[in-house]
């Protein structure tokens, strides 16, 4: 992607954030809808426009740079040894899961039995580990990747499977937002890599959704978890009953 490419995805995904249409920014620019979707779709905008534009989605050329800028030095995982530190202390892990979710540490603090000192010096922990930046006025700059993951098996993976996993399923999962599907199925192993491929798509989804929404008020958003999973399995009191392959004789001439 060239770097006028990676600003104008920049810049959509700040409209989306701010629920700003492609209507509104035609009304702003005076010009029809489709002028400016065509415009985005090209990627072909002048200074003028653009400076109109972000001005529309309170933002600024500079922070989109910046943004885009800062993309390609962020990592998509952390090393062992940093997940390690990290959820050796849940407190220092309940932070580093907010950032994640752009809370600000105010709310943080509003949120969780947490004083605003203490949250502080686990931010300074994050930051020794590389997770974060911490900025003046304890502004907070994430230092990961907005495809960010904890590392497959890894020790945060590890604690999630064995803490979480019995409270996650403790559930109807027939509330509002709520869906739990399970479908059983023979596959060949080419449709298996698409689904996996499909999955993996729907998971980025996931992430660009968190991203976009970031920018709404706390009150409008609400954490929320999704597990994706495919693996050849069947019950082992199915598996049990499977007809074992009988040796093949050696015939004798």
């Amino acid at each position: 992607m060239t770097q006028a490419a990676a600003l104008v995805e920049a810049l959509k995904r700040t409209l989306k954030a701010r629920r700003i249409t492609y209507g509104q920014v035609a009304k702003a620019l005076r010009m029809s809808e489709a002028s400016v979707k065509r415009m985005f779709s090209r990627n072909h905008f002048t200074l003028e426009r653009l400076d109109r534009i972000c001005e529309l989605a309170n933002t600024s050329l500079s922070e989109l740079l910046r943004e885009v800028d800062s993309a390609g030095s962020h990592v998509a995982q952390l090393a062992p040894e940093q997940e390690k530190e990290i959820v050796r202390e849940p407190k220092l892990l309940l932070v580093a899961v907010c950032v994640l979710n752009q809370l600000t540490l105010e709310q943080i603090v509003q949120a969780y039995n947490l004083s605003k000192s203490e949250c502080i010096q686990l931010l300074l922990k994050l930051e020794r580990i590389k997770f974060l930046e911490l900025l003046p006025n304890n502004q907070v700059k994430l230092r990961v990747a907005r495809t960010f993951s904890w590392r497959p098996d890894g020790p945060i993976h590890q604690f999630f499977q064995s803490r979480a996993q019995n409270e996650y399923f403790r559930s109807r999962f027939d509330g509002t937002d709520e869906i739990l599907l399970f479908v059983n199925g023979m596959l060949s192993r080419a449709a298996a890599q698409a689904m996996l491929a499909r999955l993996k798509r729907l998971a980025n989804e996931f992430s660009e959704m968190h991203s976009n929404d970031a920018l709404l008020p706390v009150g409008e958003r609400r954490p929320a978890s999704l597990i994706l999973a495919m693996r050849p399995w069947e019950l082992d009191a199915f598996h049990a009953l499977r007809r074992r392959k009988q040796p093949e004789r050696i015939q004798r001439k």
